[in-house]
């Protein structure tokens, strides 16, 4: 007969507050819903933009720009949907590493003692420099004088009037402002030029958040496009794209129609280059 506890007995129970616990974008997500929210009204109530707020609720915090604003739009969309978001602030932080370590004070301190003091100007010098072109304007005006008088001496002595001087500096030219080179248009797209990669986004029966980038990673465009508007953008190599809301984005690119099945409400990432379009 065996005493104790048996091999069973001392196997660790599963911590089920773990696997009971949901992602931070997943609550936000179902307390929305809870309250009957669209991401448009979560969206409005915040300042937080659509694709942002789809990506946290997929959990993808890429979009946020790091860890601190990440951390804002957690706390603005949880009170925007009635929920804690201390928790899921801090839910994040374990998931994601954690707050950054504060800055020790010592170094700053020591840097603001061995500053070195601010010397004041040295207002001997500059009287004597003020003395000096003084002195030499005095002189050449008096020479300048003297000649001038001597001049309209000679002059009157022949019965002749002296003419009034012209300025001999012309005036400066202006400098034409340059022409923002124009956006190209659906005549481009139409010519589809084999050297240059050209895409057209437009959103026919909705609106969405979009950003383009060029091969460079320059910034083409970062904003809202509205029902009914569309734009394009032409690069040498490549252009980037993100569709806050790709159900409802229409793409043309070197000249050819888009079929996707994006679902209404998905962020998408995309890019094209020159030839028969493929996203990559």
């Amino acid at each position: 007969m065996s005493l104790g506890n048996s091999p069973e007995d001392e196997r660790p129970f599963p911590d089920e507050s773990q696997e009971a616990r949901i992602s931070v974008g997943r609550a936000l997500h179902q307390a929305r819903i809870a309250a009957g929210l669209t991401v448009d009204d979560v969206s409005s109530a915040t300042r937080v933009r659509l694709a942002i707020v789809h990506a946290i609720e997929a959990d993808d915090f890429g979009l946020c720009g790091g860890a601190v604003y990440a951390r804002g739009h957690i706390r603005n969309l949880a009170r925007a949907v009635h929920l804690d978001p201390e928790p899921l602030v801090a839910q994040y932080d374990a998931e994601h590493g954690g707050r950054p370590a504060p800055t020790p004070a010592a170094p700053l301190f020591e840097a603001e003692r061995i500053r070195p003091e601010r010397r004041g100007p040295n207002w001997t010098a500059a009287m004597v420099a003020a003395i000096v072109v003084v002195i030499g304007f005095v002189g050449f005006t008096a020479v300048k004088g003297g000649d001038g008088s001597s001049d309209s001496k000679s002059q009157l002595a022949e019965g002749t009037t002296p003419a009034a001087g012209k300025s001999a500096s012309p005036e400066p030219t202006k400098a034409k402002p340059v022409d923002p080179a124009p956006e190209p248009t659906d005549s481009a797209i139409a010519a589809a030029p084999q050297d240059k990669v050209t895409v057209q986004v437009s959103a026919p029966d909705g609106r969405s958040w979009i950003s383009a980038k060029d091969h460079n990673g320059r910034m083409l465009f970062d904003g809202l496009l509205d029902k009914g508007q569309s734009k394009t953008f032409q690069d040498s190599a490549k252009i980037n794209l993100i569709l806050g809301d790709a159900g409802a984005i229409e793409l043309y690119v070197n000249g050819k129609k888009i079929e996707n099945n994006f679902r209404p409400g998905a962020v998408e990432r995309l890019t094209y280059t020159k030839g028969d379009p493929v996203a990559g």
